[in-house]
């Protein structure tokens, strides 16, 4: 008998889902705005975001461990109820001790959250449906967190812009309170695995134990994670410094306006992620695994309009329109790559290894991405006046790497080699 995918305590994941990650992205778009704002500096803001994602980077595999080992539920309530003690922590510190301090640590502290509670949520799918649903599961939760991405920086914006930090920081934080509050109500199954030995060993054990299954019975995922890596040092990175600095700092756009037109290229972003999210559900069934490479070489080509658009054009508001029409349809793709590549991963890994895999994989995929924030603050401080070569240097790379690992998917996934 097949099952539904709406099953209750799916839909309580996807509930809480909507919630959870509408705040998470309003609390992480409005605190790298506040630090630019006061300082205008993209080398300090390419740093701090930088170091932001050290701590997701080293606790991923950490969740990843845990979701295999505890009840993936009580991971979710903790962890939400944890981070809205985080934001309620800033607000009550932000006038009384230094701030830059202050909002580097408390980003640390969001994306180390964020890093060990996604491998619970990713790890769940398996459990809530069966495989013949596994790729529209995966579509809704993408979905799911690109609309919060739209809806999180677009009103966190407004109301930032209007009201300034705090009331965003009080919205958030309910936000975190209402999903954990609703996740206490979800069954996910669950089999207690016994522990090698003390906690230690246990953790490297199943570390060990994902490493030798990409390496040994699936390197296509352990080659796939390398593309990604690339991509996300030379073109995801530059997107993500880019996109404020340049709204913000560059475009000559009106000071009391410049925030909210942020706000909405995030959105922009965001709703190419919902309408990736939606494109992978809707063609499922038509999507084949092993063309995914031309996703990739997609992401990089629509790169080189912006550059071309700074280069030639000195309106602010025509550059905003081609980098938010342009970073719309990268997400477009770059979701429906993520779609497959994580519905074909949580297919081909055994129940008792998919949670480990999955922050293997994350964590490794995100190396980069520290590297690659402080990487272009620092580029773009040296380039002012020629931002358009920055942003024509990410695309070559990018596009480089995509079209030379094309192969990966082409020949390696349908051999399993």
């Amino acid at each position: 008998m097949k099952q539904k995918l709406f099953s209750k305590d799916f839909t309580l994941v996807v509930i809480g889902q909507i919630i959870s990650l509408f705040g998470n992205a309003a609390i992480r778009f409005a605190l790298p705005l506040y630090l630019l704002n006061l300082t205008g500096s993209s080398a300090l803001y390419g740093t701090v975001t930088a170091c932001a994602f050290i701590p997701s980077i080293l606790l991923s595999p950490v969740g990843g461990i845990v979701a295999d080992r505890v009840n993936k539920r009580n991971i979710m309530v903790i962890l939400d109820f944890f981070t809205a003690a985080v934001i309620l922590a800033f607000s009550l510190l932000m006038d009384e001790v230094n701030l830059i301090l202050l909002l580097t640590v408390t980003l640390m502290l969001l994306y180390g959250i964020a890093g060990a509670y996604q491998p619970s949520v990713q790890a769940s799918i398996p459990a809530l449906t069966n495989q013949d649903n596994f790729m529209a599961a995966n579509s809704i939760i993408n979905t799911i967190s690109s609309f919060a991405s739209l809806t999180g920086p677009v009103l966190g914006g407004i109301l930032y812009s209007a009201y300034g930090l705090k009331p965003v920081l009080w919205v958030c934080m309910v936000c975190f309170i209402m999903s954990a509050v609703m996740e206490i109500f979800i069954e996910i199954p669950f089999r207690k695995q016994a522990l090698d030995g003390g906690i230690l060993k246990t953790a490297r054990t199943d570390f060990t134990e994902s490493i030798r299954f990409i390496r040994e019975e699936k390197p296509v995922i352990g080659k796939a994670v390398l593309v990604i890596c690339g991509i996300n040092l030379f073109l995801s990175a530059m997107i993500m410094v880019a996109l404020p600095y340049l709204v913000t700092e560059v475009f000559n756009l009106e000071a009391s306006q410049a925030n909210r037109f942020y706000g909405f290229a995030e959105g922009a972003l965001a709703a190419g992620g919902l309408a990736g999210g939606i494109a992978s559900g809707i063609f499922a069934k038509k999507l084949v695994i092993s063309k995914s490479g031309n996703l990739v070489i997609a992401c990089a080509v629509c790169v080189f309009p912006v550059s071309a658009a700074l280069l030639l054009f000195s309106s602010g508001m025509i550059n905003y329109i081609v980098i938010t029409v342009c970073c719309f349809a990268i997400m477009v793709f770059s979701t429906v790559f993520t779609v497959q590549m994580m519905s074909f991963i949580q297919t081909e890994t055994p129940q008792n290894l998919i949670g480990k895999v999955i922050a293997l994989i994350l964590t490794i995929s995100m190396c980069a991405q520290p590297l690659g924030h402080a990487f272009y603050g620092i580029l773009f401080e040296i380039c002012k006046g020629f931002e358009y070569a920055v942003v024509l240097f990410s695309g070559v790379v990018s596009l480089m790497i995509a079209i030379s690992t094309r192969n990966i998917f082409s020949v390696g996934i349908g051999t399993g080699s």
